[in-house]
């Protein structure tokens, strides 16, 4: 069978618009060959049994540009909130006098109208923590002299009579703790610091283990988890506090954590890939894509429920505070990095890796393979065979070597000895079974 000719005047499409549509393309004519030799369609199975046995079918990296929308849309929304609405930092940030009694009867509205009784001005914040006998009141004010919070802390007592361990009315049931911004800008140095440490360790280890581009895509996947979870802060308004810079860093582990499974699946699948024509490069890391996505979700919930329990037992039963603040950051930190991971991380590496030679290179032969196996499918079966043998004939002669003819049997073959009509035993006649 003759090579299909290519027209000298046909422009090629970019390079980009090429990487992009490959896949597609490859599905477009899988379908056309399908039709042609009336191949029925494959048998449809669950979403479960589908997301379980990771066979491919969820397509990711053919619908980048949609996540990279969806991303971006995110992304976008964060930096906004951060520039608008901003953070709301905890007083070991800002600065400033804390007060703690337990609840009780008491309500939000009396405690604040017996601060501006006392102190001469309002509290920033007067908010209940807890539930039931364990619930707290905790009083944010800017910086109180020593004078200040006595009086404050007297008027406290009289108005509202709190408990103590023994159960009996008591001043010491009422905390106090003030705090200087000097402090805060320490733990936010500190926490930088220990960001780009981070960061380095992990570009260094990637980059090691595996190649540059999925060192890229990872570091561009964590900086997309820091600031959607900053913009989460902002937009709700969760206090910042420096469990919430110890929460983001445990967050930044399990995302690299989640990023490199997912990577190290689609190394070894695109392991070697340009010596292979089944699929390109984008479709075996679909394939990685689709065969972690289990593994995926099952660390995300496993990591999701202790979180969730976190929170109810230490938030609405014992009243922490700074267990909340490090729950909420840990809980949204996961649901982005698995996010992240999938969505963001991996197209990003297979969309770097298409600007490379090597990955257009292949690409182009895996097309090439495919149009050529849709024309052979066309073909009656014994023209199918005529054209093999031809191919294999022509491959023989441009490779030097001599066809074989059809009577002589194939190097390396064991020798087929004579036999005879009526025994069909061997025989040391020549030409005997003929």
């Amino acid at each position: 069978m003759a090579k299909p000719s290519t027209k000298g005047g046909t422009k090629r499409a970019t390079k980009n618009t090429e990487a992009v549509e490959l896949t597609d393309t490859g599905t477009a004519v899988e379908e056309t060959a399908r039709k042609t030799t009336g191949t029925p369609r494959p048998p449809k199975h669950s979403f479960l049994s589908r997301l379980y046995t990771g066979t491919g079918a969820f397509e990711v990296i053919g619908k980048r540009r949609l996540w990279y929308a969806v991303s971006g849309a995110m992304v976008a929304i964060a930096i906004l909130s951060i520039l608008i609405r901003g953070f709301t930092f905890g007083i070991d940030f800002a600065g400033g006098t804390k007060v703690s009694f337990p609840r009780g009867e008491t309500s939000v509205t009396q405690v604040e109208e017996v601060f501006r009784s006392s102190v001469g001005s309002s509290p920033e914040s007067v908010v209940v923590v807890g539930n039931g006998s364990s619930a707290t009141v905790q009083i944010r004010a800017e910086t109180l002299t020593n004078e200040q919070t006595e009086k404050l802390r007297d008027a406290l007592f009289d108005a509202f009579q709190p408990v103590g361990p023994d159960g009996q009315p008591s001043k010491q049931a009422i905390s106090d703790s003030a705090v200087s911004e000097t402090w805060g800008a320490q733990i936010t140095q500190k926490a930088v610091i220990a960001l780009v440490v981070f960061l380095l360790l992990a570009s260094l280890y990637i980059t090691v283990r595996y190649e540059w581009y999925m060192t890229l895509a990872a570091m561009i996947s964590m900086v997309f988890d820091v600031l959607v979870t900053a913009g989460v802060y902002s937009l709700v308004g969760f206090e910042v506090t420096p469990a919430t810079v110890i929460g983001l860093l445990t967050i930044l582990g399990f995302s690299i954590y989640d990023t490199v499974i997912v990577f190290d699946k689609v190394e070894e699948n695109t392991h070697g890939f340009e010596h292979k024509t089944r699929r390109t490069y984008a479709e075996e890391a679909n394939l990685a894509v689709n065969q972690t996505f289990m593994r995926s979700i099952n660390t995300s919930l496993i990591s999701a429920l202790p979180i969730m329990s976190l929170m109810v037992v230490a938030v609405w039963l014992l009243g922490v505070g700074t267990l909340q603040d490090l729950a909420l950051v840990q809980l949204v930190g996961v649901v982005v990095g698995t996010y992240s991971s999938i969505y963001l991380a991996t197209p990003l590496l297979v969309t770097l890796r298409e600007r490379t030679e090597l990955v257009q290179n292949h690409n182009r032969k895996v097309m090439r393979r495919r149009k050529t196996a849709t024309g052979a499918k066309s073909v009656p079966a014994a023209a199918e065979d005529d054209t093999a043998d031809n191919d294999e004939d022509e491959a023989t002669v441009a490779a030097g070597t001599p066809a074989p003819s059809s009577s002589a049997p194939a190097p390396g073959a064991k020798p087929v000895r004579p036999t005879s009509r009526r025994t069909q035993r061997p025989t040391g006649k020549p030409g005997a079974g003929r």
